[in-house]
C-alpha cells in the first residue's frame, strides 16, 4: 500500500520546518543570554556557527547512515536528535551546556537537510521544483516563526530565555510520529536492488561541478547565517532599540517565505537560472550597501530577505537538477552542504570578531560585499540548466569518480 501524495508532502513539510527553529532562535535572545551568562560577541557568535559547522562536517556521514539504516528511518532518527538537542536548551545553566545543545540539534540538521533532497528525488522526481519550493519555505517559516517569537515566549515565560528556546522543540515532536509512520513502512518495500544501488554512491569530491556548486553554497551560507546572527544587533548599533531591531530581523525572514516558495515555480517556467542567481545576489549586494550607507533599515531587510529568500531554493535544486536518482542527488546535496556549512560558519564568527576589534559593523558588512560578488563570479560559471540528455553526465561522473 502506497502513501498518499499529501501525508509525504506533509512529512517533507514538518521535516524541513525543523531545520532553524534552533539557529534562528538564538539572535533575538542573543544581548539577554550574553548579560546573563556573561560571555563575549566572539563566543556569542558559536551558538549560531557550531550548527551550521556540524551542518557541514556531519552531512557526508548522512549518506553512509542512509545507506545502512534507510533514507526514512535516518531521517526519523535525525529529527529526534534535533528536538533533544532543543528540549535540552531548558536546563542550560551555563555556556558550555547551551554550546552543547547546539552541537546535538547540529548533527541533527546536518543529517536531516542532505537526505531530504534524496526524499524530493525519490518521491517526487516529477515535481522536484514545486517540492524544493515547500520545502525551502517551511525552512523559512520556522525560522521565521522562531525569530519572530522567541521574545514574546520568553515574556510569556516569565523573561526566561531558556524555556524559549526549549519551546521550538514542538516542532520536532509534531514531525517524529509522522516520520515513524513512514519509516516502518519503507523499512517493508525497500528492495535489495535499492540497497545495493545506493552503497555505491559517493560524494562527488572529484567532480568539478560538484566542487563550484559547493562553494557557492558556501559563500550563499556565509552570507545567510551572519545576517542571521548579527543583522538585529547591528541595526542596534545604528541606534536603534531592541524591539525595533527584533522586528527588522523578522522581516528579513518573513519575506523570505513567498519569495522561496515562489521562485521555484517560476524557473520552471522560465528555466534561465543563471539570471535568477544573479538577481538575488544584486538584491543581497544592494541590503549590505545600504546598511553601510546608514540608509533606511525597512530597505535593508527587505532587498536582504529578497536576496536570502531566492538563493536558497536555487542552490538547493542544482543537486536535484545535475543528477539522475535519489541516492545520487543525496551525495551531491552532502557534499555541497558538506563544505558549504564549513564555509558558511566562518561568518558568524567573522563578523563577531571583526566588530569587537573595530567597535563597528560597517567593515564586516564590507567584507559580506566580497563574498556576494565572489558570489556572482560562480554564478556566471554555473550558467543555465543543462539540458536532460546532458544530466546524466555529472551524475555518472560523480558515481564513476567516487568508486
Amino acid at each position: 500500500m502506497k502513501l498518499r501524495f499529501g501525508y509525504l508532502v506533509c512529512a517533507l513539510f514538518l521535516a524541513s520546518i525543523n531545520l532553524r527553529p534552533a539557529i534562528s532562535s538564538i539572535a533575538p535572545l542573543l544581548e539577554t543570554m550574553r548579560k546573563d551568562l556573561g560571555i563575549n560577541g566572539a563566543l556569542a557568535s558559536l551558538l549560531t556557527s557550531i550548527p551550521v559547522l556540524c551542518m557541514g562536517l556531519f552531512s557526508p556521514i548522512a549518506v553512509k547512515i542512509s545507506n545502512r539504516w534507510g533514507l526514512e528511518k535516518t531521517l526519523t532518527w535525525s529529527l529526534l536528535l534535533i528536538g533533544v538537542g532543543t528540549i535540552l536548551r531548558y536546563f542550560a545553566a551555563s555556556s558550555l551546556l547551551l554550546l552543547l545543545t547546539a552541537f546535538l540539534a547540529g548533527v541533527g540538521i546536518a543529517i536531516t537537510g542532505p537526505l531530504l533532497s534524496g526524499f524530493i528525488k525519490r518521491y517526487f522526481a516529477n515535481r522536484a521544483s514545486s517540492l524544493v519550493g515547500i520545502y525551502s519555505s517551511a525552512m523559512v517559516i520556522g525560522a521565521a516563526l522562531s525569530s519572530g517569537l522567541s521574545v514574546p515566549i520568553q515574556h510569556l515565560f516569565h523573561d526566561s530565555w531558556r524555556a524559549s528556546l526549549a519551546s521550538w522543540a514542538i516542532f520536532a515532536i509534531v514531525a517524529l510520529p509522522v516520520w515513524w509512520r513512514l519509516a516502518v513502512h519503507a523499512s517493508h518495500s525497500n528492495s535489495t536492488a535499492s540497497k545495493s544501488t545506493s552503497e555505491r554512491v559517493k560524494l562527488p569530491w572529484r567532480n568539478k561541478r560538484a566542487r563550484i556548486i559547493t562553494l557557492l553554497f558556501g559563500f550563499m551560507a556565509v552570507i545567510f547565517y551572519s545576517l542571521t546572527a548579527w543583522l538585529a544587533p547591528a541595526f542596534e548599533s545604528m541606534g536603534y532599540d531592541k524591539a525595533f531591531a527584533g522586528g527588522m530581523l523578522t522581516l528579513f525572514t518573513f519575506i523570505q517565505i513567498p519569495v522561496s516558495f515562489v521562485l521555484p515555480i517560476l524557473i520552471a517556467r522560465f528555466p534561465k537560472r543563471m539570471y535568477w542567481l544573479l538577481g538575488c545576489a544584486v538584491f543581497q549586494l544592494a541590503g549590505l550597501l545600504v546598511f553601510m550607507l546608514n540608509g533606511s533599515p525597512w530597505y535593508c531587510a527587505i532587498l536582504l530577505g529578497i536576496g536570502a529568500g531566492g538563493l536558497f531554493p536555487i542552490v538547493l535544486m542544482l543537486p536535484l537538477e545535475e543528477t539522475g536518482d535519489a541516492e545520487t542527488a543525496s551525495a551531491w546535496s552532502a557534499m555541497n552542504q558538506s563544505g558549504g556549512y564549513v564555509i558558511g560558519s566562518l561568518g558568524p564568527i567573522f563578523v563577531g570578531w571583526l566588530h569587537d576589534a573595530t567597535g563597528s559593523f560597517v567593515p564586516a558588512f564590507g567584507g559580506m560585499v566580497i563574498v556576494v560578488v565572489l558570489m556572482m563570479l560562480l554564478q556566471l560559471i554555473i550558467g543555465n540548466k543543462k539540458e536532460q540528455s546532458s544530466l546524466e553526465i555529472p551524475g555518472q561522473a560523480a558515481t564513476s569518480s567516487s568508486r
